[in-house]
């Protein structure tokens, strides 16, 4: 049996959860390979460091007392100073890169070099520590192992295909012989063997594809939460942890409001039928979620709500609209060019709608005046707006669910906005007032899922 298991910021981020780590990983009997985020806060220290053109010193001084200063505690005398000579030299490497980087006005694949190092300390310092424990582990950095990333940086994409083909050659032997490759999470290589990384969050991508790549029997992702909820405990007290999900299910939830998994982590597993398992560091015994291939195996009608905030749905009129396509393309394009996600659209005789980040409204609206075309009458924006997402495999084709759920929104004393019904198998997502959304995310789990 092959597992993949990637262990997070907040598993890697203290004497006390290195040791929970490397204790997990020494239990587990089957043959592993290990995917790593940086320290909690060091990719944060790094932007700043960049962003702020800081002294580079004092970074590089933080960086080294925070690694060192864990491992210290679990590595013998030789083993530390072996550990040190590692440390330090990826650290003058850095040092490097941030010196070249505070001369250039722009270097976006530098900014991705650099905004991943922390996963190539954590890689050192946790190889070394399991090293303590008599365990035969090999860093690896995304470079050394293989994973070939496409795109543009900051938001590449993975190269399964490619990626497979190199883990055959680096990693698989190195799990045949017993070894426990400990890889970089976050970023892979383009093919000029620059870094692109996968968006922030993206460690539980990069599992993903090594899981995709190893052809790996599972996939679990070690995080600080028990899996996912049937509702944000913050909002509803009672939510429950989720024992088994499908693909779709889990991905509609990540991508549209549960901060469990980077919303891309679903599609390298569900290609090769991997299950994925989400389990908590911090309660390691707990079962966490099962995500597989479970379609039409389940009775709950719904299995989770969930709200994302901080959006703004922007309207664009023109009466011209529903007889030029070319109009809506070129308006969808040019939001899209900016980076800026798009959660849902909706159009009609002479709008199109759609629901995007608030933040970026300002940039949007400056891209779509920049267009000149005559044919837009207006554009209005509604701030202060939320999605609700419910979400189950049964939900969409039974009769009444849909008519049920906005009864309860409307009991709550909440405005529908917008809807986007039919896109998704397994999904319900609307628009209501923020200040609404924790009651309609209450009212819905309390009436479909309980107390």
């Amino acid at each position: 049996m092959i597992k993949v298991m990637k262990f997070g910021g907040s598993s890697m981020g203290s004497v006390d959860a290195l040791k929970r780590t490397a204790s997990i990983i020494q239990r587990e009997p089957a043959r592993k390979a290990v995917v790593v985020s940086a320290m909690s806060g060091v990719t944060n220290s790094l932007i700043a460091c960049m962003r702020d053109r800081s002294d580079t010193s004092t970074v590089l001084e933080q960086l080294r007392a925070k690694y060192a200063g864990c491992a210290q505690v679990m590595m013998s005398g030789d083993l530390f100073n072996t550990y040190l000579k590692e440390l330090d030299a990826s650290l003058s490497m850095l040092g490097d890169k941030l010196k070249t980087y505070q001369k250039l006005d722009r270097a976006p694949f530098l900014e991705d070099a650099i905004s991943s190092w922390g996963e190539r300390l954590s890689v050192i310092t946790l190889s070394n520590i399991l090293r303590e424990r008599h365990i035969d582990a090999v860093a690896l950095s995304a470079e050394e192992a293989g994973i070939v990333a496409e795109g543009e940086p900051s938001n590449g994409s993975a190269n399964l295909a490619a990626t497979h083909s190199n883990l055959g050659q680096t990693v698989v032997p190195l799990l045949e012989n017993g070894a426990t490759p400990i890889i970089t999470g976050y970023y892979g290589t383009d093919a000029r063997g620059r870094p692109v990384t996968f968006g922030r969050g993206g460690s539980d991508y990069s599992s993903s594809v090594v899981a995709n790549g190893v052809d790996a029997d599972c996939c679990e992702i070690w995080t600080d939460v028990n899996g996912f909820m049937t509702a944000d405990p913050r909002e509803v007290p009672n939510a429950r942890t989720i024992k088994e999900m499908d693909y779709s299910e889990a991905a509609e939830l990540a991508y549209f409001g549960a901060k469990v998994l980077h919303p891309r982590t679903i599609e390298p597993v569900r290609r090769k039928g991997i299950p994925l398992r989400v389990k908590n560091t911090f309660n390691p015994e707990g079962n966490g979620t099962l995500i597989r291939d479970q379609k039409n195996n389940t009775p709950e009608i719904l299995r989770s709500v969930a709200a994302k905030g901080d959006l703004s749905i922007i309207k664009i009129y023109s009466s011209e609209l529903v007889y030029n396509p070319g109009l809506i393309s070129r308006l969808i394009a040019s939001v899209s060019e900016g980076g800026v996600n798009i959660y849902a659209i909706s159009t009609s005789l002479s709008t199109l709608a759609m629901v995007l980040p608030a933040s970026a409204m300002d940039d949007v609206l400056a891209r779509l005046e920049s267009l000149h075309e005559g044919q837009i009458e207006k554009m209005t924006i509604k701030n202060d707006v939320s999605l609700i997402c419910c979400v189950g495999d049964n939900m969409i084709n039974t009769f009444g669910v849909a008519a049920k759920v906005f009864a309860i929104v409307s009991s709550s004393g909440a405005n529908v906005e917008m809807i986007s019904e039919g896109a998704s198998d397994v999904a319900l997502n609307f628009m209501v007032p923020s200040d609404k959304a924790a009651d309609v995310v209450r009212n819905i789990h309390k009436t479909f899922i309980g107390d």
